[in-house]
């Protein structure tokens, strides 16, 4: 089979599509003729290495083929697998677990004292076929593209996660987005504006900042230009928002200064940073919250896939590539132009 196959760090040049073995289903696993992936962080991080140091952190036993996004079709299954059947239209839930610890058996997958990441700890979808736990996967409609169900797990069920389950996001709060560009920020906003909020977010770029406002945002900010809580303020009438939805992790100061009293700060990565300087009685003193949200158990991603079940949620898709054109789709995930999730067909 054709995978796009990582030898070592480096940039987009090091992604090889070349010939592997096809892997083979064992006991609880099932065989997935991979259709569609998507890149995430993770994708990227995985190929370049962290650009801050994550906790915790393995370097990976080169060569590996990433992608935890998978959409695609059941070609064979493992000894015990009955909740799939060969030619079912498949997605994946991307999250490992044990699912005998106590974490596991309250149904919080991702705090599982093992847990790993599809993808990330395991060779991914990144390729023609992909080897599966096989009660990670749930049915897909024929009528749901690919394309549109590969653009989900990751993105949108963190961004579910963060707003719905952890933020106890309601109708008429207001939420401000930071990097909305991104996987996770594009996502948040699908949600954000599905659940009644006002959405306010920055992009650094003004075609990101007029996608952003074609797709509900109610104003969108520079972070250039000064401090996002000023502008938050001035937006707000003195009043701050409900939720700052933060993956960068370096502008905490400015995300909890941006909250009203009783707001909630939701994290879920530290892309621009790890050891963010602020002053903790601008929380305590006001009521605010600081929840960390990475990724989102089974229920979450369920829910939020139901509502692409059910056309109330559509992904943002900024582009799609062919696998064979992995380093392509490498690069336009890097770059400051992407708005949304770029997907790779297989």
């Amino acid at each position: 089979m054709h995978a796009a196959v990582i030898h070592r760090h480096g940039g987009p040049e090091v992604l090889s599509y070349e010939e592997v073995p096809r892997p083979e289903p064992g006991p609880g696993e099932a065989l997935i003729r991979v259709r569609a992936t998507s890149i995430n962080r993770l994708d990227l991080w995985a190929r370049s290495g962290p650009p801050v140091p994550i906790f915790p952190w393995t370097e990976p036993d080169f060569p590996i083929i990433s992608g935890s996004d998978c959409a695609g079709e059941v070609v064979a299954l493992g000894p015990g697998v009955t909740n799939v059947h060969v030619g079912q239209r498949v997605v994946l839930y991307p999250a490992i677990y044990c699912g005998t610890c106590d974490y596991c058996r309250a149904g919080e997958q991702t705090q599982c004292l093992d847990y790993r990441i599809f993808g990330e700890h395991t060779d991914g979808a990144m390729a023609e076929y992909a080897v599966v736990q096989a009660n990670n996967l749930l049915p897909l409609p024929d009528h749901v593209s690919f394309t549109d169900a590969a653009a989900m797990p990751i993105a949108y069920t963190t961004a579910w996660r963060m707003l719905i389950t952890a933020g106890q996001l309601r109708a008429g709060e207001s939420v401000l987005i930071l990097g909305v560009g991104g996987g996770v920020g594009s996502a948040a906003l699908r949600i954000a504006r599905r659940a009644g909020a006002t959405v306010y977010a920055t992009a650094s770029l003004p075609e990101k900042r007029r996608l952003a406002e074609e797709h509900g945002a109610a104003a969108t900010f520079d972070p250039s230009a000064g401090p996002i809580s000023e502008w938050v303020l001035e937006q707000t009438d003195g009043r701050g928002v409900d939720i700052v939805v933060d993956p960068l992790g370096a502008t905490w100061r400015e995300s909890i200064r941006s909250l009203g009293r009783g707001g909630r700060l939701v994290c879920c990565g530290a892309t621009a940073g790890n050891q963010p300087q602020f002053d903790i009685r601008e929380v305590y003193q006001r009521h605010r919250r600081i929840i960390g949200a990475p990724m989102g158990n089974w229920d979450d991603f369920t829910q939020v896939m139901r509502l692409l079940f059910a056309g109330e949620i559509t992904p943002i898709i900024d582009s799609v590539f062919p696998l064979e054109r992995v380093a392509d789709a490498h690069r336009r995930a890097e770059s400051r132009e992407s708005f949304g999730k770029v997907v790779i067909t297989v």
